[in-house]
């Protein structure tokens, strides 16, 4: 039930990519301006561990290579 709530539809890449970002983002709240902002970093962080994108869900798009029907 929670595969179909919650498919897998981030790329590996794309994961990877949203982990460094949101860590980046994350920073802020701790270094530089310090301003609470910096915690929307945890989104995309969230997003990247997991595998899905609850946009993505929304909008029926994926980033995943196409699975191959046998």
């Amino acid at each position: 039930m929670l595969h179909k709530l919650f498919p897998r539809n981030v790329h590996n890449f794309e994961r990877f990519l949203r982990v460094l970002v949101g860590i980046g983002i994350l920073s802020l709240a701790f270094v530089g301006p310090e301003t609470p902002w910096g915690f929307l970093g945890i989104v995309p962080i969230v997003t990247g561990l997991i595998g899905t994108c609850p946009l993505y869900t929304v909008f029926g798009f994926s980033t995943c290579p196409a699975k191959k029907a046998d």
